[in-house]
């Protein structure tokens, strides 16, 4: 059974417009759904489909925009329910495990970290290890260091540049 035997031609075309016109408003509504867009996107496609199969149950002089609304909450509902019926278990599935062992650049780079930051000056390194190591505010650090929050400010920059060039150069400079 096609869309026109389902209503006259004159009901026909006036609906497929109206639908065409509420898909925006039916996208934003997915997307307070989904955190993806193209989820959203699905979601609203699979609405669509959904209307179209069961165009013969829509009222005519009823509200086209709650009755799209309610397929699209009641299909997001149904494809949440079998998703976490379905979906894989969060405690040993097999995809949360890497196929292949982390390189080995972690280790590297960390080796190579801690030798530029040993060869800064003693109050190089504790500033960097204050302010970027355990997060101390620049108000915490100045009084810890006992001197004036733009003195912190410099000496974390000089730092900065310092740690960079022992790694290196500093690639913002180059």
């Amino acid at each position: 059974m096609t869309l026109t035997q389902r209503l006259p031609e004159s009901q026909t075309a006036p609906l497929a417009e109206q639908v065409v016109d509420l898909i925006p408003a039916l996208r934003a509504f997915a997307r307070r759904f989904t955190l993806d867009p193209n989820d959203a996107d699905d979601l609203v496609q699979e609405t669509l489909v959904r209307a179209l199969r069961s165009l013969d149950s829509f009222h005519p002089g009823t509200s086209l925009k709650s009755w799209l609304f309610t397929i699209l909450r009641n299909t997001f509902c149904t494809q949440y329910r079998k998703k976490v019926r379905e979906g894989p278990g969060v405690t040993n599935c097999v995809s949360q495990y890497l196929t292949v062992a982390a390189g080995q650049e972690w280790s590297v780079a960390e080796s190579e970290f801690r030798k530029a930051l040993l060869r800064l000056s003693d109050d190089q390194q504790q500033i960097l290890i204050m302010v970027a190591g355990f997060g101390f505010s620049y108000e915490e650090a100045a009084v810890v260091m006992d001197c004036a929050i733009g003195t912190i400010k410099s000496r974390l920059n000089r730092a900065r540049e310092a740690l960079a060039e022992e790694m290196g150069g500093n690639p913002l400079r180059q």
